[in-house]
């Protein structure tokens, strides 16, 4: 297989994990940092390629402990149960068979907010924790998008340096 064919595959894969950093069901992450690996045992690292996969495993570290540790430090700062982040992927699960597209998103906030209520008793506190985990996973999915970005790009600077 030619370098410049391998190189096409590779961003196709990139590409789905980008998009996988956004769509739920989607692997993202975990699917960009493997194909950027494949690629280097399919052409070789060299000291270019080492040096991407040391940050694309740099970022791809980075990025998957944001999404655990950002929204569980929101939600315990503003008092919401842990249960309630189940809820919110129970939720999410939920609403992306129900409502496309969008239906993620919303599932997930109104299972925060049931959970909330349900746990507290109290419309405003059960609101406020809802804020505080609908924030924490944005950051994080923010992150994840922006982990993704730079992914890429040390890869397409790697590949550069392949197929030119």
């Amino acid at each position: 297989m030619s370098e410049t064919l391998i190189t096409g595959i590779t961003l196709a894969v990139l590409l789905i994990g980008l998009l996988g950093t956004v769509v739920p069901f989607l692997p993202g992450i975990l699917l960009m940092w493997g194909a950027v690996i494949a690629y280097g045992f399919l052409v070789g690292f060299g000291p270019v390629g080492v040096i991407a996969v040391v940050g694309a495993t740099l970022l791809s570290i980075a990025a998957v402990a944001i999404g655990f540790v950002v929204p569980a430090r929101l939600a315990d700062e503003s008092g919401a149960a842990g249960k309630s982040q189940v809820a919110a992927i129970i939720g999410g699960i939920i609403g992306f068979f129900v409502i496309p597209v969008i239906g993620f998103i919303v599932g997930a906030l109104a299972g925060i907010a049931i959970s909330e209520y349900l746990d507290k008793g109290d419309p405003d506190l059960a609101r406020q924790s809802t804020i505080a985990v609908a924030k924490g996973f944005g950051v994080s999915a923010l992150a994840q998008i922006a982990a993704g970005f730079l992914i890429l790009t040390v890869w397409a600077l790697w590949a550069a340096t392949v197929v030119f």
